[in-house]
């Protein structure tokens, strides 16, 4: 099936952004993305025009809100005055990154992993999890792993968390597993909860902090207005905003902005890395 999309959309961008890591390029230019069991192959043919390996209903009824396409990115690109010279560069760099509205248990356990960790480090914790624990699924192209759900991890021992290459981790993963799978946190309840309890909520499973609280409140829950600030954002707002946050500024779309300077930090290090030192620049890379 051929799609139109006519707003900022590139989905090398969308894979690189540090807020999912299951996607999967192919040598074709294809792109596999993958949300609790369901999957989209996508590939950009020109201009505007998309090829999708899914139903017309299945692309509207989920992936068109999975890549949030009701928000126009290009007009709250247009907001950032220009005197934010950063966050102006940091746009048109990011120009076509979108915020995907993922599973927030996915989230949960994915953000707890990604803590101290690369991008290549998260993206293999993260199979190895779903290969181990998560159902297959066969499509005419591979076969994947869905994300395991909470009762397929209740009951597993850190050590075998641990083989995951979760590490440290692994007991704040048995932590979230016993909250949900028994029901002590509705993660579907969550939606309808305001952005202080939301985040106050997830905050009561072991390991999650404010920033883990707030990339899954941004990533799961579509709370835009959010901006979880970690290292980058960190370096970022000390060195560009002279120690004053920026993001507050722009409302609901404060995540948005943070997500193309967090962008912009990724494909910049060698900038970060003369400032801070190569050393704990690759620490935190």
């Amino acid at each position: 099936m051929q799609i139109t999309i006519q707003d900022d959309f590139n989905l090398e961008k969308i894979s690189n952004s540090g807020q999912c890591f299951r996607v999967k390029r192919f040598e074709n230019g294809m792109y596999r993305f993958i949300c609790e069991n369901r999957f989209l192959y996508i590939r950009h043919k020109e201009g505007p025009h998309y090829e999708v390996d899914c139903s017309p209903k299945h692309w509207h009824d989920f992936w068109y809100d999975y890549f949030d396409l009701g928000r126009n990115y290009r007009n709250i690109r247009k907001t950032i005055p220009p005197e934010d010279v950063c966050l102006t560069e940091a746009a048109l760099a990011g120009k076509g990154i979108r915020i995907l509205r993922q599973n927030p248990w996915e989230m949960l356990i994915t953000f707890i992993i990604s803590q101290r960790k690369s991008i290549p480090a998260i993206k293999h914790a993260v199979e190895l999890l779903s290969s181990g624990f998560g159902d297959p699924i066969h499509t005419d192209h591979e076969t994947v792993y869905g994300f395991p759900d909470p009762q397929h991890l209740l009951g597993l021992s850190e050590d075998k968390l641990r083989q995951c290459g979760l590490g440290y981790r692994a007991p704040y993963i048995r932590d979230a597993v016993t909250k949900v799978a028994l029901g002590h946190i509705d993660l579907d309840q969550l939606h309808e909860y305001q952005d202080t309890d939301l985040l106050d909520t997830l905050k009561t499973v072991c390991g999650v902090g404010n920033k883990v609280a707030g990339c899954i409140s941004l990533f799961a829950y579509g709370r835009t207005a959010l901006a979880p600030v970690d290292t980058w954002i960190s370096r970022t707002i000390d060195e560009k905003y002279h120690g004053v946050n920026p993001f507050p500024q722009y409302g609901n779309a404060a995540g948005i902005m943070q997500q193309y300077i967090f962008y912009y930090a990724q494909t910049h290090k060698q900038e970060f890395a003369k400032s801070h030192g190569r050393k704990n620049y690759e620490k935190q890379a």
